[in-house]
């Protein structure tokens, strides 16, 4: 198996995984009723992040933090919820790539919802 290496190695990634995320029970309605993902507009901007953060480039400029408190505000995110997210996508990533990227790939959604969760259902931890 190779390691990521491209843009499109991410956009493999992202197509595999959102196929699942929707099918998903738990974490399905976020995608389809919470906030319905238009998968045409998303993948580019969250392929963007990705490749910021696995390939080191410089493309993603939004706040990835305020979109999800947007969507917590309406339909909480929860812990569960976030847990999910990693299994379901440490698993396409490891199902399509092996070697450091993908590692440092799987490492950093792993770090995003440990943040995201502290900051949506914890808020009070950065305060005192």
């Amino acid at each position: 198996m190779n390691d990521i290496q491209t843009r499109q190695d991410i956009e493999a990634v992202l197509t595999q995984f959102y196929t699942q995320a929707f099918a998903d029970p738990s974490i399905g309605p976020f995608f389809t009723t919470v906030v319905p993902l238009d998968l045409d507009t998303h993948l580019p901007l969250i392929a963007d992040f990705w490749e910021s953060v696995v390939l080191g480039s410089r493309v993603y400029a939004k706040n990835v933090m305020e979109v999800h408190r947007q969507i917590h505000n309406i339909e909480p995110i929860r812990t569960d919820h976030l847990d999910r997210w990693v299994t379901l996508f440490t698993a396409t990533v490891s199902k399509l790539f092996d070697g450091p990227k993908a590692e440092l790939m799987k490492q950093r959604a792993r770090s995003v919802a440990t943040l995201m969760n502290m900051k949506l259902n914890h808020p009070q931890i950065g305060t005192q």
